[in-house]
């Protein structure tokens, strides 16, 4: 039997002629874990396919021609600069992030090929930062090359070495990141609620943050989609999953930046990111679209978790059921699904490979009443 730790395996031809031969609208009997990763890959597949056509059509920019560097401030404040250079520092490690998720996903056609167009995306993301800070008019070129060598001396390790620990992960670190972004456009904008920040006015540097930005809600958007199907089709694994990342959560590379500590305390004295943002503007946003309340009601639901037999003998932990909205968990992967499917029809893969909704057997057993 397959593990929810190891990588998205490729199921037998029976189970995929199986589910084949099931409708979508019809009586579901129980799902085998083979039959439910099926699902969530093929789900995957579609997703994938559905972000590349929208992020070609929508966010095809480029760091050097997008921008108007030669105008880009040269004055900015002390506290500006060292942002820019922190932000040009955690995007040295694109090719780790790239290669070492990789490698635990590669058996997933749908996260797999997603994760060479997000490292394509997070590529721009370091050229971008790159540029900020050469034209910025702080630092040199020599100097440039020289901090790069000194931060790709050492490599970035993956802080969880499972996909469903991964996804969690992901959706609380790209929130973050867009977050980052989001607050230091504001101070672009002359609008910035820190005194370091309210001269650092500059229209460039704003375009910059709205397009990095809209990038990283689209990561997010993805991943979050992805924890939601994982969620729906693998509920206890999926919660334990969420709090063991939440339990130890830290921004990617901070070990590895010099002087990250320095870093962290402008960021948060700057009202870019900190303690607040991180609980309020993360973990409560991100928690509330994975239907849940708060890390709090989850882990005391998992505590409360007793087991139940439905009518197939599968057995359920009640509590997971009580503890988060799936009804709402439910609505997000239904409409994910319609999704794919209108975007299937309009190329015609409706015809050759549709993706199908199927129930958790388990939420509408417990739904029925029967736990």
């Amino acid at each position: 039997m397959p593990d929810l730790n190891s990588a998205i395996i490729a199921p037998e031809d029976s189970i995929i002629s199986e589910l084949d031969e099931m409708r979508p609208n019809g009586p579901v009997a129980n799902l085998s874990r083979n039959q439910r990763y099926l699902i969530i890959e093929r789900a995957f597949v579609g997703l994938y396919r559905w972000y590349v056509a929208r992020s070609q059509a929508t966010r095809n920019w480029l760091p050097d021609k997008s921008f108007d560097w030669r105008n880009f401030r040269k004055d900015h404040s002390p506290e500006l600069n060292r942002i820019l250079e922190g932000f040009f520092a955690v995007e040295q490690y694109v090719p780790d992030y790239v290669t070492a998720l990789l490698k635990v996903i590669r058996q997933s056609y749908g996260r797999s090929h997603f994760h060479l167009r997000w490292g394509s995306e997070e590529e721009k993301h370091a050229d971008l930062w790159r540029n900020a800070v050469l034209f910025s008019g702080q630092r040199s070129l020599a100097w440039v090359e020289e901090y790069g060598a000194t931060l790709r001396g050492q490599e970035w390790q993956l802080p969880w070495d499972d996909p469903l620990h991964m996804i969690m992960y992901t959706v609380f670190q790209e929130r973050a990141t867009q977050l980052n972004y989001v607050n230091l456009g504001l101070a672009a904008k002359g609008e910035s609620p820190a005194p370091d920040l309210a001269n650092d006015a500059d229209p460039v540097l704003a375009e910059c943050c709205k397009h990095i930005a809209m990038d990283e809600a689209a990561h997010y958007n993805f991943f979050l989609e992805g924890a939601r199907l994982f969620m729906y089709y693998f509920p206890e694994d999926s919660l334990q999953a969420m709090v063991d990342v939440l339990r130890h959560f830290a921004m990617p590379a901070g070990k590895l930046i010099p002087n990250y500590d320095k870093l962290a305390e402008i960021l948060h004295r700057c009202s870019i990111f900190g303690p607040r943002q991180h609980n309020k503007d993360v973990v409560k946003a991100a928690l509330g679209q994975l239907g849940a309340e708060s890390l709090k009601s989850v882990e005391d639901g998992i505590r409360r978790s007793r087991e139940v037999p439905d009518e197939n003998g599968t057995t359920i932990r009640t509590s997971i059921f009580e503890t988060l909205n799936f009804d709402f968990i439910e609505n997000k992967v239904v409409r994910l699904f319609d999704r794919i499917r209108d975007y299937e029809a309009e190329i015609g893969l409706d015809e050759v490979a549709p993706t199908h909704f199927f129930p958790s057997p388990e939420l509408r057993a417990f739904k029925a009443g029967s736990v």
